[in-house]
């Protein structure tokens, strides 16, 4: 199991705290390649790029334009996290629901 997210997020460590087997891909240090960040959007669509975030809100209309792979591969903190990957499951955030699939 792979937890994507950033080092500072609380909810990141939430979830690590509660998957402490879980390998963390902190996406500040090593930005998503290309083909993960499609794989995330073919599971999420849109719901993965943050728009309630400061880094949304500091993007001029040009840039919040732009495709969601552009995005996030140029402002990785734009991405919703965490995102957890199973290797059979992907699945968005830390609410109830996704802590209950995860039999957490």
């Amino acid at each position: 199991m792979k937890i994507y997210g950033i080092k500072t997020c609380d909810t990141c460590r939430k979830a690590r705290k509660a998957l402490p087997d879980a390998q963390f891909h902190d996406m500040r240090e090593s930005p998503l390649d290309s083909a993960t960040i499609a794989r995330f959007l073919d599971a999420f669509g849109d719901a993965l790029v943050n728009k309630s975030s400061t880094t949304w809100r500091g993007l001029s209309d040009d840039d919040r334009n732009r495709p969601a792979a552009d995005l996030l591969a140029g402002h990785p903190t734009l991405m919703k996290r965490p995102v957890i990957d199973t290797g059979s499951a992907v699945f968005l955030g830390w609410k109830p629901d996704v802590q209950a699939a995860l039999g957490v």
